[in-house]
């Protein structure tokens, strides 16, 4: 059961990965545990990047919710599995809009680090107003992850099941499955 589980968050990953622009490749996929972690999906980095475009944070954070999207959708079930993914999609969706300026609503305004009389000059609530903009940014890219995963459920299941049967797929049997 626990395999089954690991093999969908893995493959959520990857799936949700492949079909995002920005995203490096996917470099080997694994459900054999490793330190803390039941799996990994690990990424072939293409360029050395010094500075990240919203489009590319927006879409690291749809690639990190595919592991818990996939389990919602398959195992009709969640868990504690995507608690390092969930910490991770929400400081930089957090960093995007409190020290980055990349909120539409907010504007390019840095809120980090400022005391709370700092705040006030922004208005009341601009805690709750950051807040709003932290949720919408991780609900949009759950939304996304889940319409990738739907649209290519097909991907997901083969995936996952060559997890479940050889534990490790590396990048070139990866691509096959994407192959016409």
């Amino acid at each position: 059961k626990e395999n089954r589980l690991v093999a969908y968050h893995e493959a959520g990953h990857a799936v949700v990965s492949h079909y995002l622009e920005t995203q490096d490749p996917v470099h080997q996929i694994s459900i054999v545990p490793r330190g803390m972690a039941g799996g990994y999906t690990m990424y072939r980095p293409t360029e050395d990047k010094s500075f990240m475009s919203k489009t590319e944070m927006e879409e690291n954070i749809v690639s990190l919710l595919g592991g818990r999207v996939a389990e919602a959708l398959i195992l009709n079930d969640i868990s504690t599995g995507a608690s390092n993914d969930i910490e991770v999609a929400t400081k930089i969706a957090r960093d995007m809009v409190t020290k980055y300026g990349m909120s539409d609503n907010l504007g390019p305004i840095d809120f980090q680090g400022k005391e709370p009389y700092e705040m006030q000059m922004f208005g009341e609530n601009i805690g709750d107003k950051i807040g709003e903009e932290v949720k919408k940014l991780i609900d949009i890219a759950y939304s996304d992850a889940l319409s990738l995963l739907q649209q290519h459920r097909d991907k997901l299941d083969m995936i996952a099941q060559a997890l479940l049967e050889k534990e490790k797929i590396n990048e070139e049997d990866f691509q096959r499955f994407f192959e016409e």
